[in-house]
Formats: C-alpha cells, sequence, structure tokens
C-alpha cells in the first residue's frame, strides 16, 4: 500500500536553491511570496532528512506539519435541530 508520510514546512531564503529540496522529498508547493516549501517524506526515515535539510545554507526554519493528528473524522452526538429553524 502507500508508505506513511509526514509533511514539513521548511522556510528559506533563496528559492531558487529551495529546488534542490526535490531530492529529499516530495516538494507539494513553494511560495514565492513567503519563502516556504511545503515537502512531504517518508516517515521512517524523516528524522534522518530533516537532520540533513537543516545543515543546507539556504534553510532558516523547519516545522513539522499536524495534519496527520487532527481529528478527521466526526460523530453526531447532539440532535439535529434544524425541524427548530422553520421546515420546508
Amino acid at each position: 500500500m502507500f508508505p506513511e508520510r509526514t509533511g514539513y514546512i521548511i522556510w528559506v531564503s533563496d528559492l531558487k536553491a529551495a529546488r534542490n529540496l526535490e531530492k529529499y522529498g516530495s516538494v507539494h508547493y513553494l511560495s514565492r511570496r513567503m519563502h516556504y516549501v511545503v515537502m512531504y517524506v517518508n516517515a521512517d526515515r524523516a528524522e534522518d532528512i530533516m537532520k540533513n535539510v537543516r545543515k543546507l545554507s539556504y534553510v532558516r526554519k523547519i516545522e513539522r506539519s499536524y495534519r496527520t493528528e487532527i481529528k478527521t473524522e466526526y460523530t453526531k452526538d447532539i440532535p439535529d435541530q434544524t425541524q427548530y429553524y422553520g421546515g420546508l
């Protein structure tokens, strides 16, 4: 199946040099205005890859994406109150 992926937001100082990040993982988005790159890497090698990326001269800061930790499954614990607002 698909390998587990981890997302990172990498703040860079040079956008031309930031194109070289593709050899470390999948570059999903590159912001020209705010100078950051959204990148996905395999979760089992993520720490080793980020150690190497952190050493690059054009990398200012690295943040891990918390998207995988956000709850996306919702339950309907409260009753439906649409009947109180007038019906069709």
